[in-house]
């Protein structure tokens, strides 16, 4: 049996994947379909910046994170401006890091889907007077559904199994900014591996599942007999 602080620490995590996701699909949504349509010198350098939390190290992105978000950072000095507490060691500071952290697992999957579609969709619905924005939700949107679910299903999990970067961010505080990563390392470290098992089984259990939806839900999955 898990422990209450353990199922504390679980719904935290839960708590911040979704409230990243949907962040995440808010902001992804319009850079992905820029980038599937841009044709500039400027693109390859976004894709770049966008695919940056996918190589950088954790600690490192978390420590330009943490400077940012500090009293002296840019970050911490807008919170401030507008009267808001500071971010390093909140819930709210999880938040801004995984988003950024997790970036590229939302962008990514969707910028490919919105590219796979081609413009010949678009110029039917225009013919048809469709505006932009009708264009997007009534035919972008069903084409790539896949993709949105990929990208939702990746961001999710990822952001689920974040570990240095909410280390670096939020500390580990229980039931503050203790997640489910950070829950496991306290049991290592107090040689509790009982209990870290129990816990890391439910979180290997839960990242096989979303990988397994991902693989399901990949593009052509369903017309093979």
């Amino acid at each position: 049996m898990l422990a209450t602080a353990d199922w504390q620490a679980l719904w935290l995590t839960l708590k911040l994947a979704s409230v990243v996701t949907v962040i995440l699909l808010l902001i992804g949504t319009p850079l992905a379909w820029w980038l599937a349509r841009s044709e500039g010198w400027w693109k390859a350098p976004l894709d770049a910046v966008v695919a940056l939390p996918l190589v950088l190290p954790p600690s490192v992105l978390g420590f330009y994170l943490l400077v940012a978000m500090g009293p002296d950072g840019p970050l911490g000095q807008v919170a401030a401006a507008l009267g808001l507490p500071p971010l390093v060691f909140t819930f709210e500071g999880l938040v801004v890091a995984s988003v950024v952290y997790s970036l590229p697992f939302m962008v990514q999957p969707l910028q490919n889907a919105f590219e796979s579609i081609g413009r010949r969709p678009l110029e039917v619905a225009a013919t048809l007077r469709a505006s932009p924005l009708d264009a997007f939700f009534h035919v972008v949107v069903p084409l790539a559904w896949s993709g949105y679910l990929t990208a939702m299903a990746l961001t999710f999990a990822h952001t689920v199994g974040e570990f240095g970067v909410v280390l670096m961010i939020g500390g580990n505080l229980p039931g503050e900014t203790q997640v489910a990563s950070l829950r496991v390392f306290d049991h290592v470290e107090a040689l509790a591996y009982a209990d870290a098992n129990r816990l890391a089984a439910v979180l290997l259990g839960f990242s096989f599942a979303m990988l397994l939806l991902v693989h399901v839900l990949r593009p052509g999955r369903g017309a093979r007999g």
